[in-house]
């Protein structure tokens, strides 16, 4: 059974970071590709970032470019999101997903985990 577990949210002022973790087991987390995505209350998920296993290249939507970094331990099956200058259009559930999915259209599953929650207020 695939489980992903996110961890790392919190409430931050506009400019502030955060790292946001994910915690996977159940299937072999190294070949595989993952992605994180968001969810504002009301809205469909949005694609943010996926990682391929070997993490040669990081694809990132435009608006989290240059601030946010996304990395994976494969060994250990952690992804990583690391969030800086953070800003109130950054509130959000953020989940981290099982493949490369959610950009531009495509499938895009429900997150099997919880989430963690974003929140950016001054």
């Amino acid at each position: 059974e695939v489980q992903l577990v996110e961890s790392g949210g919190g409430e931050v002022q506009p400019g502030g970071s955060l790292r946001l973790s994910c915690a996977a087991s159940g299937f072999s987390f190294s070949d595989n590709y993952m992605t994180w995505v968001r969810q504002v209350p009301g809205k469909g998920l949005e694609w943010v970032s996926s990682i391929p296993s070997g993490s040669e290249i990081v694809f990132y939507e435009d608006s989290v470019k240059g601030r946010f970094t996304t990395s994976r331990d494969n060994i250990n099956n952690m992804l990583y999101l690391q969030l800086n200058n953070l800003k109130p259009e950054d509130t959000a559930m953020y989940y981290c997903l099982r493949g490369f999915v959610c950009r531009d259209g495509s499938w895009c599953p429900s997150p099997p985990g919880p989430g963690t929650r974003v929140i950016v207020s001054s």
